[in-house]
């Protein structure tokens, strides 16, 4: 570790299982700290030791949208800690510690929310070969030919756990959403509570939920993972509209990299609620960034390098991670360019993934700018056919249309997810998107709302192979010099101008000023909120039927 990093690994003398357990077991990492593979292997099983034999192991890991966040790395130390598989020769170098002396079953639930499920080389390219080849016994059917990896279905696989009242829910958003917030999980999730027997002689160990993942800044929560992993990434459809929808009306521009915040106040109460006394249940986060040495231990992240581990069981393990994502992952540019160049690789194969090239760009472009994706792999816009095809209805066509769409539309008022995500990807006119997908056409992107442009041609523009990440100038072919900003990896952080962030920063009052919302009534951005947020008060109150 790096001698600037700050190091917090808690000693853990209670015997196994007992409540009095420390909340944070370590917190290590800082801007200038590079953590190794091997450093990663021992700090993970100096932690699982600690929680003592285990005969149920459930992993959340992230799926393949975050394949640089070295959760399936992490993913790969604890089975081969736990006997489940055997140690791969590139999974970090030689450990100390022996392994578990129990082998417990071990199951994976990608966090996919929305997305669309894992493909068997993205399996395999993110856990490694043995996980993605291993056979288990299920215990649903005898059987000794399934994959421990679960997929999960938003849809249909969910349980309502309890609600985060419409009160609660008020007050979080400022009087903008009147509605009870359900709290959901897979069902296999919450199949892992702790058994309260009155019994005290039995001494089974309890099952144990892992949820691995990285913080960094996020279009709906502010800041991504902790509890989002569970409420949205093995969500349920109801949750995972509403929290969107909260999102959107907040105003995505007020929430992007901020970990406090109205909907992440909801989770928070449902994770206390209803999570920590019934699960055993710890977090692994990391905070990744720019690689700051070419001689890197890991040829899967190109470029990127883990600066932070945080594991712990509550909210102190992730307020942490964020305090460190802010000073990795922030960039505040001293002006805001005219022109941003981003490159989606192959983790985005839809507009709804790669409108992260939007997300984490709109506060930092100037007025009557433009956005370029170069999108190689894009080749649809919704993750699944029923989204899909509610973007391909509506479009991008700024936030009014949108919302007037939706309250004649039944199956966008069913489908709020779909409404947050038209609203955060369009620009509202402030600037211009031009999409250069591999596999869309110009007809279809254009349908959308946005600008099309060859992707090969836009390419030998923006050679990537060149570009750097930052501010670029490039002759164009009469001799002006064009200046850009170029970025590699949306997902690595948030880019904005100083004015523009600190012009978002008082939610509070902006919110107040603007009204009531009902979902259902018809609404206007009002002047300044850039269509995302901040609603004008309707012009006539709902009827009590709607």
């Amino acid at each position: 570790l790096s001698t600037t990093s700050t190091t917090n690994i808690m000693s853990n003398s209670q015997p196994p299982h007992q409540e009095q357990q420390p909340a944070l077991f370590c917190s290590i990492g800082s801007p200038t700290t590079s953590i190794s593979k091997q450093e990663l292997r021992e700090t993970v099983e100096k932690f699982l030791e600690s929680l003592g034999a285990r005969d149920d192991v459930l992993l959340l890991p992230p799926d393949f949208t975050r394949f640089h966040s070295q959760a399936g790395t992490i993913t790969r130390f604890i089975s081969e800690y736990y006997n489940f598989t055997e140690r791969e020769e590139d999974a970090g170098g030689s450990s100390t510690r022996a392994t578990s002396a129990s082998s417990p079953s071990i199951q994976i639930i990608p966090a996919l929310g929305t997305h669309a499920p894992m493909k068997n080389e993205q399996i395999e390219l993110m856990f490694g070969s043995n996980l993605a080849n291993k056979k288990t016994c299920n215990r649903n059917d005898d059987s000794s030919d399934s994959s421990p990896f679960v997929v999960h279905n938003w849809r249909d696989d969910v349980v309502t756990i309890g609600f985060a009242p419409e009160e609660m829910v008020e007050k979080a958003t400022h009087g903008m959403v009147r509605e009870k917030w359900p709290a959901q999980l897979n069902k296999l999730v919450w199949e892992k509570r702790i058994q309260r027997e009155s019994d005290s002689s039995k001494s089974n160990p309890q099952p144990l939920v892992l949820s691995i993942g990285q913080v960094v800044p996020h279009e709906v929560t502010g800041m991504a993972n902790y509890n989002k992993n569970l409420f949205v990434g093995v969500g349920g459809v109801e949750a995972i509209n509403l929290s969107h929808f909260i999102g959107a009306v907040h105003g995505m521009e007020k929430l992007m990299g901020r970990g406090n915040n109205p909907l992440r106040e909801i989770l928070n109460y449902s994770s206390s609620k209803y999570l920590e006394p019934q699960l055993d249940l710890w977090y692994i986060l990391t905070v990744m960034g720019p690689s700051s040495s070419q001689d890197s231990d890991d040829d899967q992240n190109d470029g990127v390098e883990m600066k932070g581990l945080f594991i712990g069981r509550d909210v102190q393990a992730y307020d942490l991670a964020c305090d460190l994502s802010l000073k990795v992952n922030f960039n505040l540019l001293d002006r805001s360019p005219k022109k941003i160049v981003v490159y989606l690789n192959e983790e985005y194969h839809s507009t709804w993934l790669g409108n992260k090239s939007i997300y984490r760009t709109r506060m930092a472009i100037d007025d009557g700018g433009e956005l370029i994706v170069l999108a190689p792999w894009v080749e649809t816009f919704g993750e699944d056919d029923c989204i899909d095809s509610l973007i391909r209805k509506v479009g991008y066509v700024g936030t009014p249309e949108i919302m007037k769409a939706m309250e004649n539309d039944d199956e966008l008022k069913s489908n709020l997810s779909a409404v947050a995500h038209l609203i955060h990807g369009s620009s509202e006119g402030r600037f211009s998107v031009t999409y250069c997908p591999g596999k869309l056409t110009k007809e279809e992107v254009e349908s959308v709302g946005y600008k099309y442009s060859d992707l090969e041609k836009m390419k030998q523009v923006y050679n990537i192979e060149t570009l750097k990440d930052g501010w670029n100038t490039r002759t164009d072919e009469n001799g002006s010099e064009e200046e850009f900003y170029y970025i590699s990896n949306p997902a690595l952080g948030l880019w904005a101008h100083p004015s523009r962030f600190e012009e978002e920063s008082d939610t509070s009052d902006a919110a107040q000023k603007h009204g009531d919302v009902a979902i259902s009534s018809k609404q206007e951005a009002s002047d300044g909120s850039g269509g995302v947020g901040g609603w004008k008060k309707p012009p006539r109150k709902p009827d009590c039927t709607e």
